[in-house]
């Protein structure tokens, strides 16, 4: 027995919603209709979900978040990380390895896709450290992490300061025909700082994170991969240099890419308030200049797509101020609506084009076979209310996080039911 969603809207080639029945079976899709083609109520035997009007979204698709298990599941588990992220529409997600133990060994790997496998919703892709340790000092085993599973090498949470190294781990990457995925950084000029170089740092008496930082390291990457043929991949992108230097070395051929994430397209340290280090994210909330510059860099194609960044952590390390606490912020229940409601609803993108960097987009960069809705494709799938407007409620989150700036925000474009491989995994309901 399959499963009918009726009564929703798709998206047409023009950017039109247009009224459309899909039904699963299998874990497939296997039709997509018109309302009067569809399941005939009384004979046809599947069970059925009505969409109430709603929009079929392709399930969503995060390359970028932190799980957090094992080692700190006082922050979050896969158990809830993956419940938060099917809340938030998304179908998959990979994680980033900077957990304790780091996934730098095939037996780590397996424990995060035999953790996914029994206690998760969503499909985990789990990354594999560039580096043993995250110390940047030896090349991890990368057949053997790629036998075991990963996608991808990243030492996401820190950069690799050794060019050299960073060199051996692109030559290596490329003969495997793996992305090499950075956390652009230079240590030399962050010690210390826990906010952007700016008026709020000097305002606050704060050593500043200067965009220089991130921009040496993608500059010098850009080099190295051009060197090597790897297809590497820009973390987090946030400032004006890294998004111009980007721009060129795609203009030059070299096989890059790029994501940024809602709260760099949305928030400058302007807007910061005061010392809540529900504001403190690593790269920092930069300039309005470096905010224009990210939309402006994904809107032409210099980025390639959104992730969150998801980073969970508990209260009480939140409360330890802007000096002290961890960086980071929670993302995955709110990315969709934050973008949907800023960008979409103003008229400054399109929903298709919001909907592509969050699932066509990510798949194309990374060789997934998810991300799109058609006849013989997985059934991942979102049901996302584009009318009904909500606050932001971190009571609410499903994630162990809260730490989020945006609480209070009123929103639109709330996932209401998420579907993964055929099977409902979070419903609204």
């Amino acid at each position: 027995m399959g499963t009918w969603i009726v009564n929703g809207k798709m998206l047409d080639g023009d950017n039109r919603l247009v009224n459309k029945n899909i039904l699963i079976e299998n874990g497939m899709i296997t039709s997509i209709t018109e309302p009067k083609e569809g399941p005939d109520n009384q004979s046809d035997g599947h069970e059925r979900i009505d969409a109430k009007g709603q929009l079929i979204a392709p399930g969503l698709i995060d390359m970028h978040v932190h799980l957090r298990e094992p080692g700190f599941e006082h922050k979050e588990t896969i158990a809830t990380g993956t419940r938060s992220a099917a809340r938030g529409g998304f179908t998959t997600i990979a994680c980033m390895p900077n957990t304790r133990p780091v996934i730098d060994t095939p037996e780590t790997v397996r424990y995060i896709l035999d953790k996914a496998e029994t206690e998760g919703v969503v499909r985990v892709l789990p990354y594999g450290c560039i580096t043993d340790n995250q110390l940047g000092r030896e090349l991890t085993d990368f057949e053997a992490l790629k036998d075991a599973g990963v996608f991808a090498f990243t030492d996401d949470g820190v950069g690799v300061q050794s060019a050299q190294m960073m060199k051996d781990a692109m030559a290596k990457a490329a003969e495997l025909g793996m992305p090499i995925v950075a956390h652009c950084e230079d240590n030399t000029l962050v010690v210390g700082a826990p906010v952007n170089e700016g008026a709020f740092s000097r305002k606050h008496g704060l050593k500043g994170i200067p965009n220089e930082s991130e921009a040496i390291h993608v500059g010098r990457d850009i080099l190295l991969a051009e060197a090597t043929g790897v297809h590497y991949h820009v973390c987090h992108v946030s400032t004006e240099q890294s998004v111009r230097l980007i721009r060129q070395a795609k203009q030059l051929g070299i096989k890059v890419t790029a994501e940024v994430c809602p709260h760099h397209l949305l928030l400058s340290d302007e807007d910061i308030p005061g010392l809540d280090a529900n504001w403190k994210m690593n790269p920092p909330l930069r300039s309005p200049r470096d905010v224009q510059a990210c939309i402006k860099g994904i809107e032409d194609g210099t980025i390639d797509i959104v992730v969150t960044d998801h980073a969970p952590h508990s209260e009480e390390e939140k409360a330890k101020g802007m000096q002290a606490a961890p960086f980071g912020i929670v993302g995955f229940e709110t990315a969709f609506p934050l973008l949907y409601t800023h960008f979409v609803l103003k008229g400054k993108w399109t929903l298709q084009f919001l909907l592509d960097r969050m699932t066509v987009k990510p798949a194309e960069v990374f060789g997934l076979s998810w991300g799109t809705l058609q006849e013989g494709a997985a059934a991942d799938l979102t049901l996302i209310d584009l009318d009904t407007e909500k606050e932001v409620n971190p009571a609410e989150f499903l994630s162990k996080g809260r730490n989020t700036p945006f609480t209070g925000w009123k929103l639109k474009g709330w996932p209401t039911r998420t579907i993964v491989a055929g099977q409902v995994v979070w419903s609204e309901a």
